[in-house]
């Protein structure tokens, strides 16, 4: 009960750092979805010559997938709150030299939203059977954020059908998650992450059923334009047309419920962690400000660990670093030594 309160405390809190925040900030906000000409995943596509858009029933779930290039597969897994395009920087790059599967997660994007079946371990069940339903027996895996969490659980569960796994800036949720500040530090709270010690706040927030569909829907925007403040570098790098791609997937009721459903499982996740093995393929880190909590945590299980810091990058180190990333993930698929940080 005290953790609903706090949930609830917290809820209350951003509905008014909401209204602020719109008011305060309106550097992105003047583009939205109606100004962009189109952000649908076939206009997209399009953008990126040799890749198609393709969709898949598996296990009752419908999936939305981006395919492209030649070689060995290399599926690609988002994360929150973004979509499948969060890395059309790095997608041709990476089809030069594999065939690239770019995911829209369930919940997410042009994916179905069902009930439930949001733990890492059912979303990893997902990918396995859409990798079947390819013609695919063993793939090499890279996720960003929860992309990363269902990534681990993939390999976790489907060693056997894992080559190489790549995490970026989330790891699998384990109990060192409990322990994260959910109420920023006394003094003054920076608006960039590094600023001040991180809370967050938005784990908390996207547990509580029904109050972030209520006070987001049709302005997921502010939300999405705080976090790409915080967690941005350098905040063109995901620019008007990215964060409009970005709007339209997550500015629904149905599709902010999706969504909160991958944290409301990380008691499961947790759970099911508890469970797992070493994995012993080759893994891969890449991360900027969460760069000491995945090698820990990562490090826990991963016999066989790179961890990479990406220099100049906040979370999403795909879109503010695509070449650095490219690059190191073509060279660790193929064997080539990867620089130690």
């Amino acid at each position: 009960m005290k953790f609903l309160s706090l949930f609830s405390s917290i809820a209350m809190a951003m509905a008014v750092t909401l209204s602020a925040a719109q008011a305060a900030d309106a550097r992105y906000s003047g583009t939205s979805t109606h100004e962009v000409a189109n952000v649908s995943d076939a206009a997209l596509v399009k953008s990126l010559p040799g890749f198609s858009n393709g969709y898949a029933d598996v296990d009752g779930v419908h999936l939305h997938y981006v395919v492209g290039g030649k070689g060995e597969p290399l599926v690609l897994l988002p994360g929150w709150p973004e979509t499948w395009w969060t890395f059309h920087k790095i997608m041709p790059a990476l089809a030069e030299h594999y065939t690239v599967i770019a995911v829209d997660l369930r919940g997410m994007g042009g994916s179905s939203k069902p009930a439930d079946g949001y733990d890492k371990k059912t979303m990893a069940k997902d990918i396995h059977a859409l990798v079947q339903s390819l013609g695919y027996y063993k793939v090499n895996i890279a996720g960003h954020d929860i992309g990363s969490a269902v990534g681990y659980a993939y390999a976790q569960n489907y060693p056997q059908a894992t080559g190489k796994l790549v995490m970026m800036e989330f790891p699998h949720p384990d109990e060192s998650l409990m322990t994260f500040p959910l109420l920023p530090a006394q003094g003054p709270v920076g608006d960039k992450v590094g600023s001040s010690r991180p809370f967050l706040w938005w784990f908390a927030f996207n547990q509580i059923n029904g109050l972030p569909e209520q006070l987001l829907a049709g302005r997921i925007r502010v939300e999405q334009d705080w976090l790409f403040k915080y967690f941005l570098v350098n905040e063109h790098a995901v620019d008007a047309r990215d964060r409009a791609v970005y709007e339209h997937a997550y500015n629904t009721s149905e599709a902010i419920r999706a969504s909160n459903g991958w944290y409301q499982a990380f008691t499961q996740d947790v759970a099911d962690n508890k469970g797992y093995g070493a994995l012993d393929m080759p893994v891969l880190v890449l991360a900027g400000p969460a760069y000491q909590w995945m090698k820990v945590v990562v490090g826990k299980k991963a016999t066989n660990l790179t961890a990479l810091a990406v220099p100049n990058s906040g979370h999403f180190v795909q879109e503010e670093q695509p070449e650095f990333v490219s690059k190191n993930v073509i060279d660790f698929l193929q064997n080539q030594q990867v620089p130690k940080p």
